[in-house]
């Protein structure tokens, strides 16, 4: 046995050279990746999890996290993560969303989620039973292990299985759905994205209409049009964002803009004044939050009744909005390529909208608002990731990866921001806000003058 392994690592050091990588011991793939830092990070651990609140405690939890997952970065061996990304979560991935497909997790949470036989799941989701408890099928069983083996299930008894609070929230769609749509519209233009570089010989994606997502998924219409032609696709999309959004500080939140009160001091005691104008709002979630978070200072001289809150969105956009919207929110039809038509307001807000262009794009949605803005008065909110320089949350690069290969756009760093907003459409950065941990920053600007 020792022999093959020594011809293994002969052949590895054989090909290290045939690439010209330089002599790299082999042994290394089976060692851990860091094992030097792993009597800290038990330490770390250890000190922090007496600390942590993990219920309330954002920060704490994540922090802990944090080095729970270093942990295991460090004791993972090189081969061990390359089977966990080329084969275990590859098939943990589809697993999920076969399991979504057929039914697994609403059959597994029914009976108050209590633990169920293989047959009796697959018979909750309509599936001829016979053999199960003799032959696992492709369907049920074997998925089901998987799933138990990476963690995403809990596994009861033999061929019993009970849901933990990651499946259950599978019952849920503003989690599920994220899952069909990355497999249907997403992972196409990610597989061939190595064909598109090298058809272009390597170039940045530039436009919407052509990059890796048009060319992977064989059509001439952008991300936004290829969508828009699928209820299906724009109904997933809307759920997922609802699941992206569950759980992290909102955009008004002290932790995220603690200059809020300031802003909303300055609001003039006039008729009706116009304090938000959230531009691309989609549905109107952001300013139902907005509205029903108190966040008035208490020396506010005016009731919040009095003031107008504007939500702009294409037509059909707005129509999907539920009736129950918030009365003091004004339903306006715009496209953001168009001149801005509401004047003088407190402050204008974008949500995850410039991330979806390149910078040539983002100057005209950005000019035709600075045109409508009060100098010395208005504000542009702009919510958006920051790229840090060093040691990026992961929820911040792999969303600027699917932003080259989806839209031909990106997540921009703050030297990117400034290069945009200040160079570009002579607006002037008050501040940035940046909380961090994958959260968006609030970039705060107005008209330089």
């Amino acid at each position: 046995m020792s022999g093959r392994k020594d011809d293994d690592a002969v052949a590895i050091q054989n090909e290290a050279s045939r690439r010209g990588v330089g002599k790299i011991d082999a042994s290394i793939a089976s060692a851990p990746c860091d094992a030097d830092s792993v009597p800290e990070l038990i330490k770390d651990i250890s000190q922090a999890q007496g600390q942590a609140n993990l219920t309330n405690g954002r920060e704490a939890r994540l922090q802990l996290l944090g080095k729970a997952r270093a942990l295991v970065q460090a004791l993972e061996t090189p081969r061990e993560v390359m089977l966990k990304h080329v084969g275990a979560e590859t098939c943990s991935f589809f697993s999920v969303c076969l399991g979504i497909d057929i039914g697994h997790f609403k059959a597994m949470a029914q009976n108050d989620c209590s633990p169920k036989k293989v047959p009796e799941i697959a018979s909750a989701v309509g599936f001829d039973t016979d053999g199960l408890q003799i032959q696992l099928t492709p369907y049920q069983g074997r998925i089901l292990r998987h799933l138990e083996a990476m963690g995403h299930i809990a596994q009861t008894g033999p061929d019993e299985y009970a849901p933990n609070n990651f499946s259950k929230s599978l019952t849920i769609p503003i989690v599920a759905d994220g899952y069909p749509f990355y497999r249907d519209v997403c992972i196409a233009p990610m597989l061939h994205l190595h064909k598109w570089y090298k058809t272009k010989s390597y170039a940045t994606p530039t436009t919407g209409h052509d990059n890796p997502f048009t060319f992977g998924n064989t059509t001439a219409l952008s991300m936004f049009e290829y969508m828009a032609a699928s209820p299906t696709y724009m109904e997933q999309f809307n759920h997922h964002m609802g699941g992206y959004r569950l759980g992290r500080p909102a955009w008004f939140h002290r932790s995220v803009y603690p200059a809020l009160p300031d802003l909303l001091n300055n609001v003039p005691d006039i008729e009706d004044p116009v304090v938000l104008v959230d531009i691309g709002g989609n549905r109107g979630h952001d300013l139902e939050n907005f509205l029903a978070s108190n966040s008035w200072p208490p020396n506010y001289s005016r009731r919040s009744t009095d003031a107008k809150f504007i939500l702009q969105d294409q037509q059909a956009v707005l129509d999907d909005a539920p009736s129950s919207l918030d009365m003091r929110i004004t339903k306006m039809p715009h496209d953001f390529f168009t001149p801005q038509p509401v004047h003088g307001a407190r402050a204008y807000y974008l949500h995850h909208i410039l991330h979806d262009w390149p910078d040539e794009w983002c100057e005209v949605i950005v000019n035709q608002i600075k045109g409508a803005m009060k100098p010395g008065y208005s504000r542009l909110l702009i919510n958006e990731h920051v790229i840090p320089p060093k040691n990026a949350n992961w929820e911040v690069t792999y969303l600027d990866l699917y932003m080259m290969t989806l839209f031909g756009s990106r997540e921009r760093t703050e030297h990117e921001w400034r290069a945009l907003l200040e160079e570009k459409c002579g607006l002037k950065i008050i501040n940035i806000y940046n909380p961090g941990n994958g959260v968006e920053a609030l970039i705060e600007c107005e008209v330089s003058v």
